[in-house]
């Protein structure tokens, strides 16, 4: 079987191919967007505004001489204590895994809590891979193509194989 001998398509073929098998990626929820770690802010309506699962990291910036984070339990949260905090960080800079489906809390433990600085965030399971399969008996036809060509997974896989068809007829001579 001949293989086509253009750079272009090997690249091509090679970054299609890596973008179907890459997993998906975590996301960096960075604590107060643009306005950061610091006191007055409503980081409760920030937490909503965000879905969060688990793999993801959740990020702290702020001045580090002034402030700090702790992960401290339901009731160091609702009284701003950090006594049996599970941790503490102090860089400015401070990405956290959130590795496990649970409500976490996060509060500035050097005063600032009652002034605001404080966040509670509802870690999600990560939801199952889509079906490959469609049941013809109970999805209408437009929910069924979404499934289909929608999803990231199956949709990537039908156009590794389309390409890597055209790939073999270009280099058997079939096209051009």
């Amino acid at each position: 079987m001949a293989t086509p001998s253009n750079p272009i398509i090997l690249l091509l073929l090679f970054v299609l191919a890596a973008a179907a098998m890459s997993p998906a990626t975590a996301t960096d929820h960075i604590v107060g967007a643009n306005r950061g770690w610091n006191p007055g802010i409503n980081y409760t309506l920030w937490a909503n505004n965000n879905t969060f699962y688990v793999g993801d990291l959740i990020s702290f910036r702020y001045q580090k001489n002034q402030y700090n984070v702790f992960e401290v339990n339901r009731t160091g949260y609702d009284n701003c204590t950090t006594e049996g905090a599970i941790g503490n960080w102090s860089s400015g800079k401070d990405f956290i895994l959130l590795n496990k489906a649970k409500r976490y809390f996060f509060i500035c433990g050097n005063g600032q809590c009652f002034n605001g600085m404080k966040v509670s965030v509802l870690v999600h399971p990560l939801p199952p891979p889509p079906s490959a399969s469609v049941s013809a008996g109970n999805s209408s036809s437009a929910s069924a193509d979404h499934r289909v060509l929608g999803n990231g997974s199956l949709g990537s896989r039908v156009l590794v194989a389309l390409v890597g068809s055209v790939w073999i007829g270009i280099g058997s001579g079939w096209f051009f």
